[in-house]
């Protein structure tokens, strides 16, 4: 009796595991966070941009003892090297934050669908920036491996696709359609 049951509900599971349509399993949309961010980023871009073309243009060495600071002011830029390396340095961050910016969308995901007959996923994510659609990755079922279950992560569910160097994230905020179907699907730990 109970082997008979056992075999009903895997046979319930499988049909449920390959669905005649397309099913959406995640959504969640967050286009206005992402712009907000994306300007913010923009924003500080063009800030150290600022920083670093004043400090290369205007910071430059006194040719010789005359007016202003003397010889021995820890502050007065002796040579070269500090002009360069202070451009440098406020290029870099500015380059690291416009970056942050442009990958983490990308990695954020939209929505989740699992295609018709269950054996492909397709992961749609955030522009870059904040700006438009991101790409849509579509993949197989086995290349897809959810590394912690929903309830036990405070944040955003880590999802690893074969293939691709980060975790895309699925933020616990968003609305799961079919927590049973995405649990045995996208949610399940696979060895990639």
């Amino acid at each position: 009796m109970a082997a008979a049951r056992a075999r009903a509900a895997a046979a319930a599971l499988e049909a449920a595991a390959s669905p005649p349509r397309d099913v959406v399993l995640f959504r969640h949309e967050r286009d206005r966070f992402f712009r907000l961010a994306g300007f913010f980023c923009a924003g500080q871009g063009l800030f150290w941009t600022y920083l670093a073309h004043f400090a290369f243009t205007a910071l430059r060495p006194t040719p010789g003892p005359g007016p202003g600071p003397g010889p021995d002011d820890p502050l007065r830029p002796r040579d070269h090297k500090w002009r360069f390396g202070f451009t440098a340095s406020c290029l870099t961050l500015g380059s690291l934050i416009v970056a942050a910016g442009c990958l983490f969308p990308l990695r954020a995901v939209r929505q989740v669908t699992l295609l018709r007959g269950g054996s492909e996923v397709t992961i749609s994510t955030h522009g870059p920036l904040g700006l438009g659609r991101g790409p849509t990755v579509t993949v197989p079922l086995r290349h897809v491996s959810c590394h912690a279950h929903r309830s036990e992560v405070p944040a955003a569910v880590p999802l690893k696709v074969k293939g691709r160097p980060f975790y895309f994230l699925l933020d616990k905020r968003g609305q799961i359609y079919n927590p049973r179907l995405f649990d045995v699907t996208v949610g399940a730990y696979r060895k990639l």
